[in-house]
């Protein structure tokens, strides 16, 4: 070792060991969340209905958030480093199973003012985002301890896959927008409040919740609750959120909305998905994915008991399609393909995106489900939609109530013994005349003897029509070509039957010619 190397050595050893002598820092403790100076006030779902129907007499007034002097001249990029804490999570000093944490304003721009609460013991207190509890980089302005920052919602967390992490599995921001988690999955597909004129020529009106009250769990609790303020131009909303997270995280809703105006369209339990391609339809986007979606089926259980599954598509042209006269048993947005190979993307992860599967409650009247599929060509679209349609809509002055559970899940199950639809692949004959496609079931066995399929079309014809055993998957295959003759769109209808008694659910597909 050279002399140089030696002296180099020797100061390292030195200034190892005053290091060592100095006094380490101490951690610096996030502030406590910090309350409203307005004193604490009365609340239960009660006032909520009553301070809902008061609004509904009057036209909406939305609030606007700004923020404060400095923050309002970041760009969008610097704004978007400014994250929560967790060390500043409310209840993270108690021993108590959730953990509450807020979420900044989303963007730098004026927003619908957000508000969230605490309730305990029937007296309720507005929360304050002040800077010391959010991750602000030494680069940016700082701001006083008094100041306020915007909110845009709120996220829980809790221990759901493991009791040494924190995990989160509830998050309510943007519109009426919520997302919700299951053990060992990801997010993926979102719910909402309210839908409003989806898919309609005049426009979509997207309802905001602006104020959230979180009640504080107790010692021992599996679940939690959480109050809601609906507002939008045509109407109000109060809502209850009963929320347990675990295997499958169960969201018991019950809600009441106030029109100020007549509304046609009106989505119920509306859940929000991306379906960009798979099997059936991949040949006209450019990507190295065999797959790329966060749900790949519409699901509904009818009164009646028929177990339905509607292939989604990705369509050239808006596509619309309502199912059942009569509110189902349930409905739901279905990811089935459950293998990271379907994908092929080990950052997205899409395999681990769940399930939403809506429960009605009590009586909904006439009514359908219905399936919004928009054209895209990107991912990061939402471009599914599926919801229960009332009738007759909303008039304005009568208020209308529903109940529903939502449970995020990997997949909703089927009675025993009843097959389902794991994969859809479709592609062109020999001759290009014809579509062919391959539909594998899994669920009823893979023994053929006296199975047959029952099969049709609203228009075109249908040939060819097979059914195999597919050992590969312990299942089945049936498979049939499909002319359309000059029709630009085909309703397809399949399933598997033993004499007059189906054993596999009703697969549906829309074929359309562009």
């Amino acid at each position: 070792m050279t002399k140089s190397h030696w002296v180099l050595a020797l100061a390292l050893v030195l200034s190892t060991a005053q290091a060592a002598k100095r006094p380490k820092p101490k951690p610096v403790t996030p502030a406590p969340p910090a309350t409203s100076d307005k004193p604490a006030y009365e609340f239960s779902f009660e006032t909520l209905l009553a301070d809902a129907k008061r609004r509904a007499a009057k036209p909406y007034s939305p609030q606007r958030s700004a923020l404060p002097a400095g923050l309002d001249k970041l760009s969008p990029e610097q704004y978007r480093s400014i994250h929560f804490n967790p060390e500043a999570g409310i209840w993270r000093a108690e021993d108590l199973p959730f953990r509450l944490e807020l979420l900044r304003a989303r963007d730098n721009n004026q927003s619908v003012a957000v508000s969230v609460s605490i309730v305990e013991d029937g007296k309720a207190r507005d929360l304050v985002a002040t800077p010391a509890m959010f991750q602000i980089s030494p680069s940016l302005p700082q701001l006083g301890s008094k100041v306020s920052l915007p909110l845009s919602g709120f996220r829980l967390r809790s221990q759901i896959n493991s009791k040494k992490i924190w995990d989160e599995f509830l998050v309510f921001q943007g519109a009426s927008y919520f997302r919700a988690v299951a053990q060992h999955l990801l997010y993926g597909l979102s719910a909402r409040g309210l839908a409003i004129n989806t898919a309609e020529p005049s426009g979509e009106e997207f309802p905001v919740f602006t104020h959230f009250w979180v009640v504080r769990p107790g010692l021992k609790a599996n679940s939690i609750v959480i109050y809601a303020l609906l507002e939008s131009d045509s109407a109000t909303g109060a809502y209850q959120f009963t929320v347990q997270p675990g295997v499958e995280t169960k969201m018991d809703t019950e809600m009441t909305i106030f029109p100020r105006t007549d509304v046609r369209v009106v989505g119920i339990a509306p859940l929000t998905s991306m379906f960009l391609f798979d099997e059936t339809n991949r040949g006209r986007l450019d990507d190295y994915r065999p797959e790329v979606h966060d749900s790949d089926g519409l699901m509904i259980t009818s009164q009646s008991g028929e177990h339905i599954f509607r292939q989604l598509a990705n369509p050239i042209t808006l596509q619309v399609s309502t199912f059942t006269n009569e509110a189902p048993k349930g409905f739901g947005l279905v990811q089935r393909s459950r293998d990271q190979s379907d994908f092929q993307d080990f950052e997205d992860q899409y395999e681990r995106r769940p399930s939403a599967w809506v429960e009605p409650k009590g009586d909904w009247g006439p009514g359908g489900v219905e399936l919004v599929e928009i054209p895209s060509g990107r991912e990061t679209n939402d471009n599914i939609v599926a919801f229960w349609r009332p009738a007759h809509g909303f008039t304005a002055g009568h208020p209308a109530h529903y109940e529903y559970r939502t449970t995020w899940l990997a997949e909703p199950d089927l009675p025993k013994g009843m097959g389902r639809f794991v994969a859809t692949r479709s592609g062109a004959s020999i001759d290009g005349r014809r579509r062919v496609f391959i539909l594998d079931v899994v669920g009823a066995g893979e023994k053929i003897d006296g199975l047959h399929l029952d099969l049709g079309a609203s228009t075109g014809h249908l040939s060819n029509a097979t059914l195999m055993s597919n050992g590969e998957i312990h299942g089945l295959r049936a498979s049939f070509e499909m002319d359309p003759n000059d029709a630009s769109l085909v309703e397809l209808r399949l399933r598997v039957m033993r004499g007059d008694t189906p054993v596999s659910e009703t697969w549906l597909y829309r074929w359309t010619s562009t």
